[in-house]
């Protein structure tokens, strides 16, 4: 039977005593053993003057990153009859607001907040939004304790460039790993369905290979510079354990710190944020394949097709057109307008589209699309209104 991927949240749902066997039982006292002899060993030891000097920078480095940046992540625990969830969440700011996942704290009536110099508080859940599965908790805790993380600037980050996650895996405290930035502009679903039994995108997602796992949720993803560049989220993979927990296989993904920077203070102040909405619909994964686009006939390899336009909406209003002739392949209908920019700015893919809209615009304001139709390109501008 084929295995299928699976997108999985990075909450741990019960802490576990982890219990270590050996494949070699060990003697009892009183029990005797004829070991072999070894011959004794030479050591030299390195001189720390002969050592790489990059790689003692580069753990230095590190070290500084690690003590600056660990106090200001915490353990969120949910606390009730049933059990505890378990997660991440990291300082916002001075005023006592930590942000984490959404996932971490849904349905939670009673949360313990745990920061790494061992001091404990209870938080309750100030706002959240399921659309970039965001969560903002409000803390009573002294000054001493909330040491607010820096954001960077999601918009300066390269893929290739050194990145490091810190969290609380299967509970493990203030546990912090390696990667690098693997990809940009993923989109995801988010968690709020539309009408029809869908779910609306959520854009601007950072991949990573940084070892993500379950109770890293709600976690900053760091750069070198100790500035929070993402939220941790999920995790890709097709292996689960018999415990239920999800295997890491290195395609982790977080919610971009531009993103949060500008949704989290709307929350704070009004309790909700409205995202813009084009109402459009594209293929699953957001690109097409070229045996697809051959059969849309399609002279342009990328761009974001529309499958469909959904009647009423801001793109329908403006005059955008969604597939509508039934062709070979299954599914896909073709007659629909290919965006290939927006605001002049070039669109390979869906994601390019909707990472530019979420952390750029807002309901209410103008874009100018620009699409090929009949092989021709035509240019519409359409105000967008906010998610239904």
């Amino acid at each position: 039977m084929q295995k299928k991927m699976l997108i999985v949240v990075l909450l741990t749902l019960a802490l576990s005593t982890i219990a270590c066997q050996f494949g070699a039982a060990i003697p009892s006292r009183n029990t005797t053993a004829n070991l072999p002899s070894i011959a004794p060993t030479s050591y030299v030891s390195l001189p720390i003057s002969s050592a790489n000097p990059n790689l003692i920078a580069e753990q230095d480095l590190l070290v500084r990153l690690y003590d600056a940046a660990s106090p200001g992540v915490v353990l969120i625990q949910q606390i009730g009859d049933t059990g505890s969830g378990l997660g991440s969440g990291f300082v916002y700011d001075p005023n006592g607001y930590v942000v984490t996942n959404y996932h971490v704290v849904e349905g939670a009536t009673d949360l313990e907040v745990d920061f790494s110099s061992g001091y404990k508080t209870r938080g309750t859940i100030k706002a959240s939004d399921l659309d970039s599965d965001l969560a903002v908790i409000k803390v009573n805790a002294p000054a001493d304790q909330l040491h607010p993380l820096v954001m960077g600037d999601s918009d300066q980050v390269k893929v290739g460039q050194t990145v490091v996650a810190i969290g609380n895996p299967f509970g493990l405290n203030n546990t912090m790993t390696m990667g690098i930035v693997s990809a940009k502009g993923r989109t995801m679903d988010s968690l709020r369905q539309t009408d029809d039994g869908n779910y609306y995108s959520t854009g601007d997602m950072i991949q990573t290979d940084a070892s993500i796992n379950p109770g890293n949720s709600g976690g900053p993803l760091l750069n070198l510079n100790g500035e929070v560049i993402g939220l941790n989220r999920s995790i890709r993979t097709n292996t689960i354990t018999e415990e239920g927990d999800a295997v890491n296989s290195g395609i982790g993904f977080a919610v971009s710190v531009n993103i949060i920077k500008k949704v989290v203070p709307i929350l704070i102040q009004k309790g909700h944020y409205d995202y813009p909405y084009l109402g459009i619909s594209t293929p699953p994964g957001g690109d097409l394949s070229l045996l697809e686009r051959e059969e849309l006939g399609l002279s342009a390899t990328s761009g974001a097709y529309l499958m469909e336009v959904v009647k009423g909406s801001p793109a329908d209003q403006a005059g955008l057109v969604g597939g509508s002739k039934v062709t070979r392949i299954r599914g896909l209908l073709s007659g629909g307008d290919l965006i290939v920019a927006v605001d002049n700015r070039r669109v390979n893919v869906f994601g390019d589209l909707m990472s530019y809209i979420i952390t750029n615009k807002s309901p209410g304001d103008s874009v100018v699309i620009r699409v090929i139709r009949d092989n021709k390109e035509k240019e519409f501008t359409l105000t967008l209104g906010k998610r239904p």
